[in-house]
């Protein structure tokens, strides 16, 4: 369906993302774009538009506070459970909350919100989610000594999971987390 890329630079994060919205065999170029800021993050989305659309228009992003990775695993899960709960979302099976994958940028630091909430934080410093993630993950490592700005870097991940995969489409979105 996607691929979100992100990278971290400068003690900035950097996300782009393309604009394919496939069901099936079918493709749909989209609008609304899969990245964008909401307060001090930088979001990036795949799984389902709705749950992007939350993220962006609903969600009510919590300043981070404290340790920023007990913070993105407590007071900003929470929060975005809340949110996709609220938005008619989030799912369950089993007893068990289901969400989507997205990226998020804050405070120069770059986190991958899974299906379970879980939270990682790369330490390669970046990342990929969405159907075209392996090829744009090749790309980011291929190109991360090469002294490229980062919208060059992400720009050859979206160009190399555009190419080789028939979910990820042109015209691309960047976006970074404000200073």
């Amino acid at each position: 369906m996607t691929v979100i890329v992100g990278l971290v630079h400068r003690g900035r994060v950097h996300l782009a993302g393309d604009s394919a919205g496939s069901s099936g065999s079918q493709l749909t170029i989209r609008r609304d774009p899969k990245v964008f800021t909401n307060g001090p993050y930088a979001l990036g989305f795949t799984t389902s538009f709705r749950m992007g659309q939350l993220l962006h228009h609903a969600f009510e992003a919590p300043h981070p506070k404290g340790d920023l990775a007990r913070f993105m695993t407590t007071g900003f899960i929470n929060a975005v459970r809340t949110c996709l709960k609220d938005g008619g979302w989030a799912r369950k099976d089993s007893e068990q909350e289901q969400a989507g994958v997205f990226l998020v940028g804050v405070h120069g630091r770059l986190f991958e919100i899974h299906g379970d909430y879980q939270v990682g934080e790369p330490v390669e410093g970046y990342a990929a989610v969405g159907s075209g993630d392996d090829l744009a993950l090749g790309a980011l490592h291929a190109t991360a000594r090469l002294g490229l700005k980062p919208r060059e870097r992400l720009t050859a991940a979206l160009r190399a999971a555009d190419h080789h995969s028939t979910y990820v489409s042109a015209p691309y979105t960047y976006v970074k987390t404000p200073r």
